[in-house]
């Protein structure tokens, strides 16, 4: 087993454990034992329990800088749909399930999942800025258009897990660019 990664396994084996059955559920011991490290090393890398999920919040879920929107004038629905899948979204399903099920009850996870949403917001809207160059003057349709579109893209792990049906974020694309034209 190589040291260098036992921090990683720690993260990893938490990420699994807390979106399995939430971080209050979940001892310090198991992560050790899932992460195959022992119990001591855990808190050498996370003084505290807390210390492991604002790790696992703060590097698992941001949207990374640096990407370009492709948008294409006049094809909201494609501007949408290749956001989606360019979208530099570090937030695994399980990562998503923790930030949700643990929002309510840390501030930290509160904050990041707000600022994440905003995030997705302002992208979109921006792309659709680019997409409907016309539709600028209607800043409340299209801020409307991107929370709707930042939603799908955020939840849809939850709302699969709760109802079983995965939300095709192109379909939503084209539902959200026809209801602007």
């Amino acid at each position: 087993m190589v040291i260098g990664d036992a921090r990683t396994r720690i993260l990893d084996a938490a990420e699994q454990l807390f979106a399995g059955g939430g971080y209050e559920a979940t001892p310090t011991a198991l992560i050790a034992r899932l992460a195959e490290v022992p119990k001591g090393l855990v808190f050498h890398y996370f003084p505290r329990k807390i210390d492991v999920l604002v790790a696992l919040v703060d590097e698992r879920t941001l949207v990374e800088e640096g990407r370009e929107v492709d948008a294409v004038p006049g094809d909201p629905a494609g501007t949408l749909s290749r956001l989606a899948r360019g979208l530099p979204l570090r937030a695994s399903p399980a990562m998503r399930r923790i930030l949700f099920r643990e929002a309510d009850t840390h501030r930290s996870v509160k904050e990041r999942l707000g600022r994440l949403n905003s995030e997705l917001i302002r992208r979109a809207r921006f792309a659709l800025e680019l997409a409907l160059p016309g539709a600028r003057g209607d800043a409340a349709r299209l801020e409307v258009a991107a929370a709707t579109f930042a939603a799908v893209l955020l939840y849809q792990e939850n709302l699969c897990q709760l109802t079983g049906h995965q939300i095709d974020p192109d379909a939503v694309a084209r539902l959200i660019a026809h209801s602007l034209s």
